[in-house]
C-alpha cells in the first residue's frame, strides 16, 4: 500500500485537524456475518465512480477547512459573536458528518472497488492536500476497514486491510502527539492565555489564505454581530436563536433552576449503535440518571399514512428506557427550526413523538431545539403539541473538542462557575463516552448530586450524593512505579545463573502486558546493582511526592542472593544482599528488610507490592491482616493503603535457581500466575492475595522452599492490582512457539499443586465464598489465606476472549484437550468469534485431525475472510489430508494477503512447479 506522507514536522498538524473535527463513529452498512465468498473476479466496475468519489472527496474536504478556520480562537470573540459561530459550526459539524457517511457507503458499494483504491491511494498520497487535511477522512477509513471486511471479493478484503493498516498508523501518530494535541485543545474554556501553536497556526495560514470566518459565515446564510450590536452576554436562563428575555425564562426549562450543586445530564443526536449502549453503562455505575433527546430519524420512519415504523434505533431507546432512563423529542432531521415553516416544524416534532411513543417513551414529554435554535412561533408550535422545550446552561462542546479531558475540564470549570447546571453532551462520540466518567468521578469527589425531571419538575435525590463506583478498567491507578533487579554477576558471593534474565522477563512483562510506561520502570542489574544505586532508586525515585501521587501503585522486585542476620538478642533479621556487598558485614554492605519496610512506608501510592526471589527472604516482619473477600472490593480497595510483600523461600531456605526457560522456579512461576492463572475469581484482576494464593502452594510443591505473603507495617488492608489486558494475541499457527515438554509438564503440575493447596474456606452470611491457603507469613508463622472465588459474570463477548486466552495459554503448554475445551467455550459463548474458531482448529490440527481441522478454518474464513492466517492453515490441513488442489486454492488466497511472508517463497515455488521436490514443509 502506499504510506501517508507524513513529514516529522507536520504529523503533529495532520492529527490535530482531524481530531478536531472527527465524526461520530457509524456501525458499517455492510453485515459483519457475512459469509466470505471469494469469486476469481471482482464486480464489474462503473467507470464513472471514481469521479464522483473524487468530488465527494473534494466537497468534504472543503466543508472541513471551512469549520477549521471558522473555529479557530472562537474561544477569544465575544460572547455574541462566539454564539453566532458555535451555531454555524454545529450546522455545519452535522453536514460533514452526512458527507462522510454518503462518502464511506459509496465507497463500499459492489461495483465500487477500483473507485476505492483510486480513493484511499489520493487520501494517502494527494500532493496538492495540505498534511492536516488527510485526516478529514477518518470515519471513512474506520467505515471502509470494517465495511471490506465483509466483501465478496478478494480485492475488497484486501482493501479493507489497507484500510486498517492506515488508521492503526494514524493511531500511533495519535498516541505520540497526545500531549501535543493536549496543549492545543485543553485550552477552550480559559481566559487571558495565548497557546503557543506554532505547527498547528501552520496550517491555520494556509485555510486562512483559502478562506476567512466572514466569508464562511456569508456562504452559508449567517453573519457575526456588528461592533456596535454587541451586547452583554444574556444570563444562564436567557435563550438564544430569537427567543430572548422573559418569554423563554418562564416557558422552557434551563439549569438555573437547580438545587446548588446539582446536575441533570442531557444526551443530544442519538440514539447510536454503540456509543449509546457504552454510556448507558457509565451511568449505571455511578447510579446517575440522563434525558436522551433523540432523533426521529435514528430510531425508525413515519409512513404516509402517519404510522411509525420503527427501525433499528428503535432498540437502542427501548434500552435507555429499560435502565431507567428518559427518552425526549430532539426533532425529526436535526434541521434549522428557527427558519422553518410552522407546518415544517410541526411534521419534525409530531413524526418523531409517534416514534418515541413506538418505543414506548413514558414520562414528561420533552423537547430540545436542534443548535438551540428557534423562535415564538417555533416554540408555540411544540408547545400546541404538549412538549416542554428544555435548554442547557453548560455546553461540553464534545463536538468539537477531541479531547476527552479537555471536554470534561470545560464541564467542570462551566459548573463550578455557575454553582449548578443542565449539562449537554452527544452520545455519538467516542471522546464523550471517555469523558462522561471523568466528570462523573469528579462530581464524586465533589459531593454533587444528580437531578432528573418528573412531573414537570426537578427531582434531586436527597438521600445520597453521587457515589464513585468500583474503577473501571484501566482506570485502577493514575500511573505505575516499578523497581526491577537481577544480579548474577556478584563480586564476593556465589554467580548465579537467573536472576538477570527473571529481571528482565519481570520488566517485560511490566510493561508490555499491564501497561507501566517504560520510563516509570528501573531496571538494575549486575554493575549497576549497587547498595548505594538500589537505596536511590527506592528513597529518591518513589519518596518523590512529585512523581509518586495517592492514586499511584508502586512494584519492586529483586532477584539474587538473600541472607539472614542472627542478632545478639536471638532475633533474626533478613537482607537482600547487592552486587557489591563483601562476605562479613551484612549490615553495612546489604540491605536489610526493614530497610524496606521503611521504604514501604514512606511511599506515597495507595498500593506497594514487594516481590523478593532470593535465599533466606522470608523475615519481612508482618503487621496487620491480609485482606479478605468484600462485595464491594474494588471501590474500598481504592481507598485503602496497601503495602504488601511476597517471597520465595523462608530464612532457613535455598530457593532454585533452575527453573524452565532459563528462570528461576519462583519467577516462573510467578510469570505463569501473572500470565492469568492467579485470576482465580475470573474478573479480571489479579490481586497480590489471589498471586501468593496460587504461586506458593506451586512452588511449594515442586521445589524445597516455601515462599511467604503478608503485610508490612502501615498497611490498612488494601491490596496491590494486576489488571489483566484484552488479549492481543496473534492467531495459532505453525509460528507461535510452545513451551518444551519437560516445561509443559511442569506448568500442568504447577496447576494442579495450586489447585490441590486450596481448600473451601467458611464464609460469613452474604459474603462471597472463598478459598483458603496455609502459606507462610512474613513471620515465618503458618498463617490461612483467604482469597474469593466468587465468578463474576463480565459478559458473553469478554468471558470468550478470557476464554481463548485460556486456550493459548494451555496450546502453548502442549496440553491440548484442555486447550480444545477453552476455544469451544468461546465459541459457544461468542459464536461469530473468529479467532477462536481458527484456534481450535489449530489444536485439532496438531492432533493430526486434519479433515475436521480444515472445517473450523473454513467456519472461521466463513466469519472472516481476511485472516491470511487463516487462509495458510487450511492450506496446510488441506495439504496433509491429500487434497492438493484444495490446498493449493487456499495458498494462493493466503499469497495475496500476506506476500511478504517468511513461507511465502516456499509456497510460491511450489504453486509455480507442484512436484514432490517443492511440496511444502507444513507443520
Amino acid at each position: 500500500m502506499t504510506a501517508f506522507l507524513l513529514r516529522p514536522s507536520s504529523t503533529a498538524l495532520l492529527l490535530t485537524a482531524a481530531l478536531a473535527l472527527a465524526g461520530c463513529q457509524r456501525a458499517a452498512t455492510t453485515p459483519a456475518d457475512t459469509p466470505a465468498a471469494l469469486p476469481a473476479a471482482s464486480a464489474p466496475q462503473d467507470v464513472g465512480a471514481s469521479q464522483r468519489l473524487g468530488r465527494e472527496a473534494d466537497e468534504l474536504l472543503a466543508l472541513h477547512r471551512q469549520i477549521v478556520v471558522l473555529m479557530d480562537g472562537e474561544a477569544a470573540l465575544p460572547p455574541p459573536q462566539r454564539r453566532e459561530v458555535q451555531a454555524l459550526g454545529q450546522q455545519l459539524f452535522h453536514e460533514l458528518l452526512q458527507r462522510q457517511q454518503a462518502l464511506a457507503d459509496a465507497a463500499l458499494k459492489p461495483d465500487a472497488l477500483d473507485a476505492t483504491t483510486a480513493l484511499l491511494t489520493r487520501i494517502e498520497s494527494e500532493p496538492s492536500w495540505f498534511d492536516a487535511d488527510r485526516l478529514a477522512f477518518k470515519e471513512v477509513l474506520g467505515q471502509l476497514a470494517t465495511g471490506l471486511k465483509s466483501a465478496q471479493t478478494l480485492d475488497g478484503i484486501k482493501l479493507a486491510r489497507r484500510a486498517q493498516d492506515d488508521l492503526d498508523t494514524l493511531a500511533e501518530v495519535e498516541k505520540a502527539y497526545e500531549q501535543e494535541l493536549k496543549e492545543v485543545f485543553g485550552g477552550f474554556a480559559k481566559r487571558g492565555i495565548e497557546l503557543k501553536r506554532e505547527k498547528w497556526a501552520d496550517y491555520i495560514a494556509k485555510l486562512k489564505a483559502l478562506h476567512t470566518r466572514e466569508a464562511v459565515m456569508k456562504q452559508h446564510g449567517a453573519q457575526l454581530p456588528a461592533p456596535a450590536d454587541l451586547a452583554p452576554e444574556p444570563p444562564a436562563s436567557a435563550a438564544s436563536g430569537g427567543m430572548r428575555g422573559m418569554a423563554a425564562k418562564d416557558r422552557e426549562v434551563f439549569g438555573d433552576k437547580l438545587p446548588p450543586k446539582t446536575v441533570l445530564l442531557t444526551f443530544d443526536d442519538g440514539p447510536h449503535a454503540r456509543y449509546t449502549d457504552e454510556i448507558l453503562e457509565i451511568l449505571k455505575r455511578y447510579q446517575a440518571p440522563a434525558v436522551f433527546f433523540q432523533l426521529g430519524q435514528n430510531l425508525g420512519k413515519v409512513g404516509a399514512d402517519g404510522k411509525p415504523l420503527p427501525g433499528n434505533g428503535t432498540a437502542v431507546a427501548k434500552r435507555v428506557l429499560a435502565a431507567g432512563h428518559q427518552i425526549a423529542n430532539h426533532s425529526f432531521t436535526h434541521g434549522l427550526m428557527s427558519k422553518f415553516e410552522l407546518v415544517k416544524v410541526k411534521e419534525e416534532a409530531a413524526n418523531t413523538e409517534a416514534l418515541l411513543d413506538a418505543a414506548g417513551r413514558n414520562g414528561d414529554a420533552l423537547f430540545r431545539f436542534p443548535y438551540g435554535a428557534r423562535n415564538d412561533g417555533a416554540l408555540t408550535t411544540i408547545e400546541a403539541l404538549k412538549l416542554r422545550s428544555m435548554m442547557w446552561n453548560v455546553d461540553s462542546l464534545d463536538w468539537s473538542d477531541p479531547i476527552p479531558k479537555s471536554i470534561a475540564a470545560r464541564v467542570l470549570d462551566e459548573l463550578d462557575k455557575q454553582g449548578r447546571g443542565i449539562v449537554l453532551f452527544h452520545d455519538i462520540h467516542a471522546r464523550t463516552v471517555q469523558a462522561l466518567p471523568l466528570v462523573l468521578a469528579q462530581l464524586a469527589a465533589d459531593g454533587w448530586r444528580f437531578a432528573s425531571w418528573q412531573n414537570g419538575q426537578f427531582v434531586v435525590s436527597t438521600d445520597k450524593t453521587v457515589t464513585a463506583p468500583p474503577p473501571a478498567p484501566g482506570e485502577l491507578y493514575r500511573e505505575s512505579h516499578a523497581l526491577v533487579i537481577g544480579i548474577d554477576g556478584y563480586t564476593a558471593w556465589p554467580k548465579l545463573s537467573h536472576a538477570v534474565r527473571d529481571a528482565q522477563a519481570v520488566r517485560e512483562s511490566l510493561v508490555t502486558r499491564f501497561g507501566f510506561k517504560a520510563d516509570n520502570v528501573t531496571l538494575l542489574t549486575d554493575a549497576d546493582a549497587t547498595r548505594a544505586n538500589i537505596l536511590k532508586a527506592l528513597n529518591e525515585r518513589f519518596g518523590d511526592a512529585k512523581r509518586v501521587k495517592r492514586d499511584d501503585r508502586v512494584f519492586v522486585f529483586f532477584a539474587g542472593h538473600g541472607s539472614t542476620r542472627r542478632l545478639p538478642s536471638g532475633r533474626e533479621v533478613g537482607y537482600i544482599v547487592p552486587v557489591d556487598a563483601g562476605l562479613n558485614d551484612l549490615q553495612a554492605d546489604a540491605i536489610a528488610m526493614p530497610q524496606l519496610q521503611e521504604v514501604a512506608e514512606a511511599i506515597t501510592a495507595k498500593h506497594a507490592l514487594f516481590v523478593i526471589d532470593a535465599c533466606y527472604s522470608g523475615l519481612g516482619l508482618t503487621r496487620g491482616g491480609v485482606a479478605g473477600s468484600d462485595s464491594n472490593f474494588a471501590r474500598t480497595n481504592a481507598r485503602r493503603i496497601g503495602r504488601q510483600m511476597m517471597t520465595a523461600g523462608g530464612a532457613d531456605q535455598q530457593v532454585a535457581d533452575d527453573g524452565p526457560g532459563g528462570h528461576s522456579v519462583f519467577t516462573w512461576t510467578l510469570l505463569q500466575a501473572l500470565s492469568g492463572k492467579a485470576d482465580l475469581n475470573g474478573d479480571g484482576l489479579i490481586t497480590a492475595t489471589e498471586l501468593a494464593a496460587y504461586v506458593a502452594p506451586a512452588v511449594s510443591a515442586i521445589a524445597h522452599q516455601t515462599p511467604a505473603f503478608g503485610s508490612l507495617p502501615g498497611s490498612e488492608g488494601g491490596e496491590f492490582i494486576f489488571e489483566l489486558p484484552a488479549s492481543t494475541e496473534p492467531a495459532l499457527s505453525g509460528a507461535v512457539a510452545q513451551l518444551d515438554d519437560k516445561a509443559s509438564q511442569l506448568a500442568a503440575k504447577l496447576d494442579e499443586a495450586s489447585t490441590a493447596g486450596r481448600q473451601a474456606a467458611p464464609a460469613a452470611s452474604g459474603a462471597a465464598s472463598a478459598v483458603q491457603v496455609t502459606i507462610k507469613g512474613l513471620d515465618g508463622k503458618d498463617q490461612a489465606l483467604a482469597a474469593t472465588t466468587a465468578r463474576v459474570d463480565p459478559g458473553a463477548r469478554v468471558a470468550a476472549q478470557r476464554a481463548n486466552d485460556r486456550g493459548l495459554q494451555l496450546y502453548r503448554e502442549r496440553r491440548y484437550d484442555e486447550a480444545e475445551a477453552a476455544f469451544k467455550e468461546a465459541l459457544q459463548l461468542q459464536p461469530k468469534f473468529a479467532l477462536a474458531a481458527n484456534n481450535l482448529g489449530f489444536v485439532l490440527y496438531r492432533r493430526a485431525k486434519f479433515a475436521d481441522a480444515a472445517g473450523w478454518f473454513e467456519k472461521a474464513l466463513e466469519m472472516d475472510a481476511s485472516r491470511s492466517l487463516a487462509w495458510l492453515n487450511l492450506g496446510d490441513a488441506r495439504l496433509q489430508a491429500g487434497d492438493d488442489a484444495k490446498a493449493m486454492a487456499a495458498y494462493k488466497t493466503f499469497l495475496e494477503l500476506a506476500p511478504k511472508h517468511a513461507r511465502a517463497a516456499e509456497l510460491q515455488a511450489w504453486i509455480a512447479a507442484p512436484s514432490e521436490g517443492t511440496r511444502p514443509k507444513a507443520l
